[in-house]
């Protein structure tokens, strides 16, 4: 059987298996859509006032990476995931930015706080034709907690296709922490 026809049937499988009812066009999410583009176990959101001190996170996530000599670039669907490694407590997101090579703002996914259940995790997803990233892509999480809580684990997953090869791998956040001189 041929690596196309065995994509295939992997492919159907995992359409069914989801209950997906058809095929649906890949899009970029909007500020709009932060209640769907943030799916997982969202709760309760505390008063702002009762948060303890907001730190941030950056995430290298690339939509594009150069494959060979450099002339071919590869795009890349992205998962942003945000861990709440907390057993008892929620994690608040108070933002997540998008931004391309250059560190323009592309995309503001969460216009208002979010607060992530103990143990849950949320994910927003880029698909592989929203191209706008570029090889330098990145996203910067900024969280908060009502009392201490251990740092969330962020990461992005790039996942992409050329011809029958497949591509993938993990990007870890790393907190963004000036050190005072």
């Amino acid at each position: 059987m041929s690596p196309h026809r065995n994509l295939a049937h992997i492919v159907t499988a995992l359409v069914f298996l989801s209950g997906a009812a058809g095929p649906k066009p890949a899009v970029a999410q909007t500020a709009a859509d932060y209640s769907s583009a943030f799916t997982g176990p969202l709760t309760e959101v505390p008063p702002v006032h009762r948060l303890s001190q907001p730190r941030k996170v950056y995430v290298p996530a690339y939509s594009a990476i150069r494959l060979a000599s450099g002339r071919t670039k590869l795009n890349l669907a992205m998962t942003l995931s945000i861990h709440n490694l907390s057993e008892e407590r929620r994690l608040i997101i108070l933002q997540t930015d998008y931004f391309d090579t250059s560190g323009k703002l592309l995309q503001r996914y969460v216009p208002e706080p979010i607060a992530v259940g103990p143990l849950g995790t949320v994910e927003a997803f880029v698909p592989v034709e929203d191209t706008r990233g570029g090889t330098g892509a990145n996203f910067v999480v900024e969280w908060d907690a009502e009392e201490a809580i251990p740092e969330p684990l962020v990461e992005a997953v790039m996942i992409g296709l050329e011809g029958t090869h497949s591509y993938s791998f993990v990007s870890r956040g790393k907190a963004m922490i000036t050190p005072s001189r």
